[in-house]
């Protein structure tokens, strides 16, 4: 008789309790409910309509900022042909607003007759055909933010809903729910309810956002259950917008890039580059910063009148090389000094770094940074040396560098220099030690 096995060739009791007990073992160790979808490996990217658009649901008025079905199919064919998708952006996302003021007689979320006449599932075939994916928009409460019907009580038909009309990104906000177990539990429940559909869709919660004004969000269960979610207020399209959330990011970095990586995002909110309330360092200084951040890029603008400087800042591959890297690591602030200087820095993959170095101050001139290269990456990013090259808010190279040696950079007000430093091993090959 083979080792472990009885008379009958099947397993001795022994085996079948040790499978059972490395069973209970692996569900406590990994909930089954927790959300293991292999999505969003790297922070989604692509368009939303909110913060450029907002809730415009007279076409009649103003059909060109209509939240309608002919708005999306535009921004489709901009996203293919002005070369959007080709650099990374694939999720054309609706907002709150699509909707019907009622369900159906079976209960099911549906679309302004009247600005989706096509329905959503046309509209995702049309986003398909062109390479793309299609995000919608749902709430946790009994109404959206803007007051269309919730999700409440209706979990997993919606689900099953934006699963049979091919959607691929719910983006699930958490405006009308009464206390903090609902909102908890109706999170988890449309994420499971997601998973059961078989649909890979890409889950955007809102829940630490609404949470955290009364206890401090569990991270780790949300990761558990989001592939992203927001943590602070609604961005707008002015600095001072963009600035308190680089301030609350840093605030509370600690809890927030601990749990950051492939599969789960910190999400800082809309890009509101190529509108109009930041001026150009402003705008380099969001695109840099939500690089270093490892955050979904989203833009909210009007790709139809947009600058070329404004596009060629959004499609530019080096910094979308950051923000997407493999390795997942979420930058962090390293210092802040008394001149309105903040250095923040974030690991990359094959050893490198990111860094960024942004001024503060809003009155003056540009001004110089000198960095010391031994306190980067814990003494790590250019030791033994290192080439340098600064990517925003022009690229150019910096030169090559040893661990004890510093250099300058000189900076706009409000804006950022952006950098990668290689560190370099052969210390012979380089002529400079």
């Amino acid at each position: 008789m083979a080792a472990g096995g009885n008379r009958r060739g099947g397993p001795t009791r022994e085996m079948r309790l040790l499978v059972l007990v490395v069973v209970v073992l692996l569900e406590l160790a990994c909930p089954a409910d927790a959300l293991d979808n292999g999505l969003a490996l790297t922070p989604p990217m692509g368009w939303l309509h909110w913060e450029r658009f907002l809730c415009q649901t007279d076409c009649s008025q103003d059909s060109r900022r209509c939240i309608s079905e002919k708005l999306f199919m535009e921004i489709a064919d901009l996203m293919v042909c002005d070369g959007w998708r080709d650099v990374g952006y694939q999720y054309l996302c609706i907002d709150d607003c699509w909707m019907a003021p009622t369900r159906d007689e079976q209960g099911r979320l549906q679309p302004d007759p009247k600005r989706f006449p096509s329905g959503i599932a046309k509209l995702a075939d049309y986003v398909h055909s062109k390479g793309l994916k299609l995000g919608i928009y749902a709430d946790v409460g009994n109404k959206t933010c803007a007051g269309f019907p919730g999700s409440y009580g209706y979990y997993e038909l919606d689900a099953e809903t934006f699963a049979s009309w091919g959607v691929d990104l719910l983006k699930f906000d958490g405006c009308y729910c009464n206390t903090l177990d609902l909102l908890a539990e109706g999170y988890k429940t449309m994420s499971r309810a997601l998973n059961k559909t078989g649909r890979s869709i890409v889950y955007s919660c809102e829940w630490p956002l609404y949470e955290k004004f009364m206890q401090k969000p569990n991270y780790t269960e949300i990761k558990q259950y989001c592939n992203y979610w927001r943590n602070y207020a609604d961005i707008y399209d002015a600095w001072n917008s963009v600035r308190s959330i680089l301030d609350w990011t840093s605030l509370h970095q600690d809890n927030l890039t601990s749990i950051a990586g492939p599969g789960g995002w910190n999400d800082p909110d809309m890009l509101v580059i190529g509108n109009f309330g930041l001026s150009w360092d402003q705008q380099v200084t969001q695109m840099a910063l939500w690089a270093m951040m490892a955050a979904p890029l989203l833009m909210s603008n009007d790709l139809r009148h947009i600058s070329f400087a404004s596009k060629t800042l959004l499609q530019n591959k080096e910094v979308i090389a950051i923000n997407q890297d493999p390795l997942g690591k979420q930058g962090y602030q390293l210092t802040k000094d008394n001149d309105g200087f903040e250095l923040w820095e974030r690991p990359l993959s094959g050893g490198a770094y990111a860094i960024a170095i942004m001024n503060r101050q809003e009155m003056g001139g540009p001004q110089t940074y000198r960095i010391s290269l031994a306190i980067l990456g814990n003494g790590l990013a250019c030791n033994p040396a290192c080439s340098i090259q600064q990517i925003l808010p022009t690229s150019r190279k910096l030169g090559l560098h040893n661990w004890i040696s510093s250099f300058k950079v000189l900076v706009n007000p409000t804006g950022t220099a952006l950098l990668k430093i290689a560190a370099i091993e052969e210390k012979r090959s380089l002529g400079i030690l």
